[in-house]
């Protein structure tokens, strides 16, 4: 098993991001909001497309918010391949975002610990969505 976060994983598209941001359904395990939408997709792109966020407003100092997305980056490389297996999507994307609510700067292990919460809790409310 290879845990990699390439681009393609990762949600770029302006439009898409929108629509996500507009259309979304979300929930929070602080100190984590995510705002998740499934998308209708012909394409054989990947399953799941991510945005990760670390608003300004909350952390003032760019080296921290840095920081802040690198940890979050390495949390959900290691921690998606275990969750997103059990998710069958048939001609749909997930896309979903990953915004750091906290104004400050917390710890790797409970950043990672607070990542596989939600990442439990976003299979499970997509589960009972595509049933």
């Amino acid at each position: 098993m290879r845990f990699t976060f390439k681009k393609t994983e990762r949600l770029c598209n302006k439009i898409a991001i929108d629509s996500l941001f507009q259309q979304g359904k979300s929930f929070s395990i602080y100190p984590f909001r995510i705002i998740w939408q499934l998308v209708d997709s012909n394409q054989l792109e990947l399953d799941t497309k991510v945005l990760i966020s670390v608003p300004k407003k909350k952390i003032k100092k760019a080296v921290n918010r840095n920081l802040i997305k690198r940890r979050i980056k390495e949390a959900y490389r290691l921690n998606k391949s275990k969750h997103f297996q059990s998710i069958i999507l048939r001609d749909r994307q997930l896309h979903f975002a990953i915004i750091y609510l906290s104004p400050e700067v917390l710890p790797y292990p409970k950043l990672n610990h607070k990542i596989i919460l939600s990442l439990q809790r976003l299979v499970e409310v997509v589960k009972n969505e595509t049933v």
